[in-house]
């Protein structure tokens, strides 16, 4: 059996070095050497993310954007109790702001879905201004939202807001 010629022998070295440095560098998800950034769930290197990894983000922003669709639902309850009561104007914002982002949950596949969720973070917050229990509700979400983006960059290795 002859040895591979040295250029072959050298690449393999290199490729293997690079792998434990990134592996190293770490932390994916379940500490260093476990996944990480960019690495491919065959273990290949070469910033191949696995589909599976991306369709399971892309399915846990979709969720935090139906369950929050379904709390905006909720909030004209709230509303007709308090103040000047349930306008026609204030159940057509949350009605309208509910159908976004069910339709943005839909969108996240497409290169505008991340940009158009984060957008309907910044309304859901805004709709404190109909009853202030949407405040606390909305930075709530966000926060969840933010939290999922970070994943995401650090499951895939994009950047966190595209």
């Amino acid at each position: 059996m002859t040895d591979p010629p040295n250029s072959e022998v050298e690449e393999r070295a290199i490729e293997e070095r690079a792998i434990k440095e990134r592996r190293a560098r770490g932390p994916g998800v379940g500490g260093p050497g476990v996944g990480g950034a960019g690495v491919a769930e065959s273990g290949r290197e070469a910033g191949v993310v696995a589909p599976r990894t991306e369709r399971a983000v892309r399915g846990a922003l979709a969720a935090a954007l139906v369950l929050e669709a379904l709390v905006v639902l909720l909030v004209p309850r709230t509303i007709a109790q308090f103040g000047d009561g349930l306008v026609g104007w204030k159940l057509a914002v949350l009605l309208v702001l509910a159908g976004l982002l069910v339709v943005a949950s839909g969108m996240l596949r497409r290169p505008g879905g991340i940009q158009a969720g984060t957008a309907l973070q910044l309304a859901l917050i805004g709709c404190g201004f109909l009853t202030a229990a949407m405040f606390v509700l909305g930075a709530v979400f966000a926060g969840i939202w933010y939290f999922l983006l970070t994943v995401r960059r650090d499951l895939l290795g994009t950047a966190l807001f595209r």
